[in-house]
């Protein structure tokens, strides 16, 4: 979330006066959508690229929001999975993102190892601001607001097409060969997270591969009143092929992930449904949840095979699995709780918005944490009940093989740990769009030095040393 929005809200409240003042004029909004129908009548269900062996190892990862204090936190980690003598960076195959942190993880995306030494400058240090309308007191951004937000894709879009992603698609980002990545914004209307894969574009029947990455970039980190929805449209009514069986399904144990999956899969139903749903709104990624884990969660719980999204050969060779949490999401701070004073009005929007993002966000921790070791169990079942000719035929190798040797870990990186006067500086970072120079080299610092000092990192780096 960022921290000038707040401020609109209380220029909202002039709203209805400048209908009556403005009455006979109308705010018009750049929110045409840019996403094509399928060709044939069926969109792909995977992206066109192979996926990359696990080679015994591998990383996942989660880039959370924050603006771009959250996207030079993520840029400061991949620095140092990069940094000799132990590099793993060419180890993570797996990213999903949130806002800011989408920022980090599509300009890497495209740009591959380069990019982390060009990214301070060609990504974080641009004033992203600087051509947003930012006032809620003008009349024309009042109009704007009623019609649904002050900025569209006619500034931050533009300048992440043009500047940063020079008008690249996904067939482009797939292309590259580099990690899968999911960016994710919110589907306002079902509450939902949306993540930019092949997947969610089947439900819509449309073509994922030649939507601008920028768009699915600029939809993550759509923060509601500042920016007006993202909106793609749903093609259902041209679909031939049928949704897949599990949209079909309403799970009823009352567990968090039931209630996830039953809610996307009414989602995915509502997108073939044109009586219902013609155009979907995207806002925020981290409205639904800071951290980008929702849409994982998803994906396990719909999984028909224990290895999914693992490929079999990959589940049946790898040892050791880490999924890093990225989280540049900043603790409560300010001095209002030790005055019985306050706190003001913008404190109020900020402290209500921060504590709704917060809640869906530890929830989503916690069950993703218990996800996790349920199918680090799951693969472990299916490794050991396999035949010895197919595991020699997935290994490529009659050598001992210890089907339990499995390590799947999940490790979180934020502020805590950091030295005290680094932490402070990072809990003070503002959320927004534009930083000082110094505020970037700090955030990059800081993420560098929780990687470090990340316990399941050092772990990790130590078994790739010993299977040297």
């Amino acid at each position: 979330m960022l921290d000038w929005v707040p401020a609109t809200l209380l220029g909202g409240a002039l709203a209805v006066l400048a209908v009556g003042l403005f009455g006979g004029c109308a705010a018009v909004l750049d929110n045409v959508p840019l996403n094509r129908p399928a060709a044939d009548g069926s969109a792909p269900l995977v992206a066109p690229h192979p996926p990359q062996p696990a080679d015994r190892q591998m990383i996942g990862m989660s880039l959370s929001g924050g603006g771009l204090r959250a996207a030079a936190f993520s840029l400061g980690v991949m620095r140092e999975l990069a940094a000799a003598p132990q590099d793993v960076y060419a180890d993570v195959h797996f990213i999903s993102s949130v806002s800011g942190g989408s920022l980090t993880a599509a300009y890497l995306a495209l740009q591959g190892r380069p990019g982390l030494d060009s990214a301070r400058e060609e990504l974080l240090l641009r004033d992203y601001e600087l051509h947003l309308r930012l006032s809620p007191w003008s009349p024309a951004n009042l109009l704007r607001l009623l019609a649904g937000g002050m900025n569209d894709r006619s500034n931050l879009g533009r300048v992440l097409d043009r500047d940063v992603f020079r008008g690249a698609d996904f067939d482009t980002l797939w292309g590259r060969g580099g990690p899968e990545v999911w960016i994710n914004a919110t589907d306002l209307y079902n509450r939902t997270p949306f993540p930019f894969v092949p997947e969610v574009f089947a439900a819509l029947c449309s073509d994922l591969g030649s939507l601008r990455v920028s768009e699915a970039v600029a939809a993550s980190m759509a923060v509601p009143l500042a920016f007006a929805p993202v909106v793609l449209r749903s093609w259902g009514e041209r679909c031939d092929d049928d949704l897949p069986a599990w949209s079909r399904l309403e799970p009823t144990d009352g567990s968090a992930s039931a209630d996830l999956l039953a809610s996307t899969a009414r989602a995915v139903k509502n997108y073939r449904n044109p009586g219902r749903m013609r155009y979907v709104k995207l806002a925020d990624g981290g409205l639904t949840d800071n951290q980008g884990l929702s849409s994982l969660l998803v994906a396990r719980a719909v999984a028909d095979k224990p290895y999914a999204p693992l490929s079999e050969a990959d589940a049946v060779t790898l040892r050791r699995m880490l999924f890093l949490v990225v989280d540049a999401g900043r603790p409560p701070n300010g001095d209002w709780a030790m005055t019985p004073e306050g706190p003001s009005a913008v404190d109020i929007g900020l402290a209500a918005a921060d504590a709704a993002v917060d809640s869906a966000t530890r929830l989503s921790l916690q069950v993703f944490r218990r996800e996790m070791a349920r199918w680090r169990e799951q693969l472990v079942a299916y490794r050991c009940a396999l035949p010895p000719e197919r595991v020699r035929a997935l290994r490529g190798e009659a050598s001992p093989w210890d089907c339990a040797d499995l390590v799947v870990e999940v490790d979180v990186l934020g502020f805590e740990g950091l030295p005290p006067e680094l932490a402070a500086r990072m809990r003070e970072m503002p959320t927004r769009l534009t930083l000082s120079a110094a505020d970037v080299d700090t955030a990059i610092a800081a993420g560098a030095w929780a990687a470090r000092r990340s316990a399941g990192l050092a772990g990790y780096r130590a078994q790739r040393e010993a299977d040297r």
